[in-house]
């Protein structure tokens, strides 16, 4: 039927005026095409497809149905199993996801009540409970990450006034980063945020060492706080400057990355370097300063240091058992450079032998599953999926939602082809280890391949960066490259579906 078809049916050229070879005094050259398209049902109807030995015919009208369909593929859409319609938004460059996720609410909230009766929203699919939700964490470890730095200076320094001055320059040198970022052009966002984070350790450090150097002058020397200031800063203020120059040298690079990756760590670099240089600045100007005014003098033990006298007590047991360790290493040279080279051959093994990725995958709320059916299905069989799938997520208890669409994936419009957004409960609902995402789509992987019989299911997890691909993974095409033909290419297609099937590193 198919060869009868796009045979009968063919854009053919009937000839050509003028061509050669040409009689003396052509002007002109054009080529005759003949109207050999079929344009109505009835001429499909009449196309021959066999002459029968007593002279009969079968013609396609004799066994088939010919009618006129629609112009596209009818997409059918369903949010729990009740019909829906579904409406995408997509952010335009620069946009921010959830400045526009409160104003599409907003304003759904004002169009609500001119909805007919019965119709309600819902929300299958938004990024900005993610991004929201990764901020607060990102918050949260910044917050954590102060209140360890300060508790961690107050038992070594024991001192409320020496631990005060490393605590100040934590705003101060966030507040400038800010500052940084914004002439940059950069928001508060992910990449920021976590730069941030690895940040607030190294934010404090030059701090810390103007007031434990201060401290020692003042103790070793009897100086007061001021003189104490002045020669301390003399003799560390080359060093610091060093230790900010070595640190920024170490991410600024990230910055000039190529493509994608670039694009990514520009962000987190430039604002780890920007606080790193910040933080420099503050340790030669705002740290000395607070020594000479805050700090003083003192003769005898502090409430603290008779607190922490254990601390002390183990920490000199510890110093002890470190100078005897580094007396034997240099006595014994050979052995521990031994041991060094085998760490470096130990790290080039398990670099090479680690899995690596472009990005991790992160738990965003949700999962996706796309399902196909074999060519030439009609929508009802994809319904008919759909509603095997859908009795399936619905049992789930992790699964709050579940919008499917039915004549469309991400391959394009398909009568045997279906989408399904999977809404999961919020994250605080859900075990983080047995009912993440990943977990999650583990098990529905294995469950579908059962379920669905005639065609082929699979659920995954959209990358944390919109844009970057449709799934976590690779993508390619199956060519013919070498005219070896429709039946042979689907079972090229079917050899390779097995290999990555039994392959252990691929999930679907």
């Amino acid at each position: 039927v198919s060869a009868a078809i796009e045979a009968q049916n063919a854009q053919v050229t009937a000839g050509q005026l003028g061509g050669l070879p040409a009689v003396e005094g052509q002007q002109l050259n054009a080529t005759v095409t003949a109207q050999t398209l079929l344009t109505s049902t009835e001429e499909f109807r009449n196309i021959l497809l066999k002459s029968m030995p007593d002279g009969s015919r079968v013609r396609l009208g004799d066994v088939a149905r010919v009618e006129l369909g629609g112009g596209a593929v009818q997409i059918d859409t369903f949010y729990d199993g009740e019909p829906a319609a579904g409406l995408g938004i997509n952010l335009a460059p620069g946009a921010n996801s959830l400045a526009v996720t409160e104003a599409v609410k907003a304003r759904l909230q004002e169009l609500e009540p001119y909805f007919p009766e019965g119709v309600e929203i819902r929300y299958p699919y938004q990024t900005a409970p993610f991004v929201e939700a990764s901020i607060d964490a990102v918050v949260t470890t910044i917050i954590e990450a102060i209140a360890l730095v300060v508790l961690v200076m107050l038992v070594f320094l024991q001192s409320w006034r020496a631990t005060l001055i490393p605590a100040i320059a934590i705003p101060v040198v966030l507040l400038g980063t800010f500052a940084i970022m914004a002439a940059f052009g950069f928001s508060i966002n992910m990449l920021t945020l976590f730069g941030l984070v690895l940040a607030i350790g190294l934010l404090v450090d030059d701090a810390i060492v103007v007031v434990e150097n201060v401290e020692r002058v003042m103790h070793e020397d009897g100086l007061g706080p001021m003189e104490a200031t002045r020669k301390s800063m003399g003799q560390i203020a080359s060093a610091l400057i060093g230790i900010g120059v070595v640190l920024s040298a170490v991410f600024i690079p990230m910055a000039f990355f190529p493509g994608s990756t670039g694009a990514i760590y520009r962000q987190f670099s430039l604002s780890i370097a920007g606080a790193m240089v910040l933080s420099v600045l503050v340790a030669l100007i705002l740290s000395p300063m607070l020594c000479g005014r805050i700090l003083k003098p003192t003769h005898e033990r502090t409430l603290l240091q008779k607190l922490f006298g254990w601390f002390e007590a183990g920490l000199g047991r510890l110093t002890r058992g470190y100078v005897r360790l580094v007396g034997h290493t240099a006595r014994h040279a050979w052995l521990y450079t031994l041991a060094f080279l085998g760490i470096v051959v130990l790290v080039a093994v398990l670099f090479v032998r680690l899995p690596g990725g472009f990005l991790p995958a992160e738990d965003q709320g949700f999962a996706v599953v796309q399902y196909q059916l074999p060519a030439g299905a009609t929508q009802q069989r994809t319904i008919d999926t759909i509603e095997v799938i859908e009795d399936y997520f619905m049992e789930q208890d992790e699964v709050q939602g579940l919008f499917t669409i039915a004549g469309f994936s991400f391959a394009g419009r398909a009568q045997n082809a279906g989408l399904a957004f999977v809404n999961l409960k919020p994250w605080s609902e859900r075990d983080p280890e047995t009912q993440s995402a990943g977990a999650i789509i583990q098990r529905a992987n294995r469950a579908l391949a059962g379920l669905v019989r005639d065609g082929r299911a699979f659920a995954f997890n959209l990358p944390p960066i919109p844009e970057l691909g449709q799934a976590l993974g690779f993508e390619l095409r199956l060519q013919d490259r070498g005219a070896i033909g429709h039946e042979a290419l689907m079972a090229a297609q079917g050899q390779l579906l097995q290999l990555a099937a039994e392959s252990p590193v691929l999930a679907s």
